[in-house]
């Protein structure tokens, strides 16, 4: 029974989802959270390893959730829910597209899918910005429990270095992970 639900879960997520992993993330939480998978926090790790592992982010976070709830079968098994539902829509919709490519009622579907995208993108943000820094360990942890150690200020120096490097300098987000990844072993290793 176990199983059915991961897929079933993972089947609707990727059956309802657009916009790629990161428009996945809050249909994920939601999810697990309704079914009692994990907690915030740990989902806030989830996302962590989904983003610096190779492949996409919902395929990752799938094979994560299935992993943690049911072994190696349950990771399986949510990864085949998660990748069959785009499989079985990219067949049909490849199928029909250019017949209907002048369609103004498929402009229409795409128009209005582009801001819902972003927006659950931008919940992604939110939700790991929430978790991760605000009630997760980051700033908490790093300002409030010890404000004396500058061991506690690393997380919040990585975070804003990690985001000018980024934003401002463009640099590859693989570059900045590896970078801070060092830098965070060697300062608090």
């Amino acid at each position: 029974m176990m199983f059915f639900y991961l897929f079933s879960m993972f089947f609707r997520i990727g059956l309802f989802s657009f916009g790629g992993g990161l428009a996945m993330l809050p249909l994920i939480f939601q999810s697990v959270q309704d079914f009692g998978f994990m907690t915030s926090a740990e989902f806030s790790n989830l996302v962590a390893l989904s983003q610096v592992t190779p492949g996409p982010i919902a395929v990752n976070a799938a094979t994560y959730v299935g992993l943690n709830y049911a072994g190696v079968l349950g990771a399986v098994v949510a990864t085949l829910g998660v990748c069959l539902p785009s499989f079985i829509l990219v067949l049909i919709v490849m199928k029909f597209m250019e017949k209907f490519k002048e369609s103004k009622g498929l402009e229409g579907a795409f128009f209005g899918i582009r801001p819902v995208t972003v927006g659950l993108i931008g919940a992604a943000a939110i939700f790991v910005a929430e978790t991760s820094l605000v009630n997760g360990d980051l700033f908490s942890t790093a300002l409030f429990k010890n404000p004396g150690s500058y061991i506690n200020a690393v997380p919040c120096v990585i975070f804003a270095v990690s985001l000018v490097l980024a934003g401002k300098f463009k640099i590859s987000p693989i570059k900045v992970t590896i970078l801070m990844a060092v830098v965070g072993a060697v300062l608090c290793g």
